[in-house]
């Protein structure tokens, strides 16, 4: 397995729309593990899509449950041609992305959604979600249709920050610190 390279703004290709998946074999399955490495492989990465690393096809990996505010949701997933089939309520939360390294944004995305999607091995499967859950499998079919968070800021000026970067501090950096 490898850990792929995360394409980040500007780079045009994450405007493409990906193809759904019509093969479930062992090369979606290998694909799936390579997918799956590069996100653990990233820090805080809860969610990745397959357009993320160059792949133009409907997958999307989801694993909000972790989270600090454990709320009911359904684990790790494996998403293949996931659709969002009804949505309701709308909430302002702040994203973060893999593809927008620098800034965080606040978008309103729907509160529930009820979706439809197929695992690694074609079967479908449907699934109710709220809260956080629902707000990252939003983002991640977004990546689908060539969406990034940035194109659902209501605005640049109020809604998108800059990310704080958070340096290891060196054992001589510490001792200087103590005395």
């Amino acid at each position: 397995m490898a850990i792929r390279e995360i394409l980040k703004i500007p780079d045009e290709r994450l405007k493409r729309v990906s193809e759904a998946v019509e093969v479930f074999d062992n090369t979606l399955r290998a694909f799936i593990d390579e997918l799956e490495e590069t996100r653990l492989a990233s820090p805080g990465a809860i969610g990745i899509a397959a357009p993320q690393v160059g792949h133009f096809q409907r997958i999307i990996i989801v694993d909000v449950s972790n989270m600090r505010k454990p709320v009911e949701n359904h684990g790790h997933m494996i998403l293949v041609n996931p659709e969002i089939t009804h949505w309701d309520g709308f909430e302002l939360g702040r994203e973060g992305c893999l593809s927008v390294p620098d800034y965080t944004g606040n978008v309103i995305r729907a509160e529930d959604i009820h979706l439809t999607a197929q695992d690694q091995w074609g079967e479908t499967h449907e699934y109710e979600m709220t809260c956080f859950e629902a707000r990252a499998i939003q983002h991640e079919v977004d990546h689908l249709d060539g969406i990034t968070f940035l194109d659902r800021l209501v605005s640049r000026r109020t809604d998108l920050f800059q990310r704080k970067v958070y340096q290891k501090k060196s054992k001589k950096t510490e001792k200087i610190k103590s005395k």
